[in-house]
């Protein structure tokens, strides 16, 4: 048997990556996680591969683009439904404390827009810690601050996400 090359090592790290973010999909989601892999490298393909410092800003980096095309695909679906249909996605992993529920990838989308105009280092973090796993040390490093600078603002993220989707109930 050969020896794994670096590319299907990143390849598989991303593979894994998709499989996890795809879990909390709508059981019938039409895009699947390898697709979602090859989209994603479509996309950084487009960007400027000189820019990447590190495995951890490539990965932050993949994690970002995974997020904008499951936004893309879901404005995709609805727009071919009439606006109506959004995937419901169960809310896990802890992200707002205390409770699970459902909710639109369109309405975190949305949420996360208008965190990213309060707070971006906070939006960051949500989106790294949620779309990719990353762990607070990673997030750290890819940030240049400490690992307690990003637990405090992912606690902070979380709470003010919770109060954006209770406002949403309300509506």
């Amino acid at each position: 048997m050969s020896p794994r090359t670096f590319e299907q090592e990143i390849y598989d790290e991303l593979r894994a990556l998709a499989a996890h973010r795809m879990r909390g999909q709508n059981p019938g989601h039409t895009l699947q996680a390898t697709a979602l892999v090859h989209e994603v490298f479509e996309k950084m393909a487009r960007g400027n591969p000189t820019l990447i410092r590190d495995r951890n800003h490539f990965f932050a980096l993949a994690s970002l683009a995974m997020h904008q095309v499951l936004v893309q695909h879901a404005r995709q679906r609805a727009a071919q439904k009439r606006g109506g249909g959004w995937h419901r996605v169960t809310l896990n992993e802890g992200l707002v404390p205390g409770r699970t529920q459902e909710f639109d990838l369109y309405t975190l989308h949305e949420l996360l827009e208008e965190l990213d105009e309060l707070d971006t280092r906070q939006a960051q973090i949500v989106k790294m810690r949620y779309f990719s796993g990353m762990s607070h040390e990673e997030v750290a490093s890819y940030l240049r601050v400490s690992a307690s600078t990003v637990k405090r603002e992912w606690r902070m993220a979380r709470a003010w996400l919770a109060a954006g989707f209770a406002r949403g109930e309300r509506d």
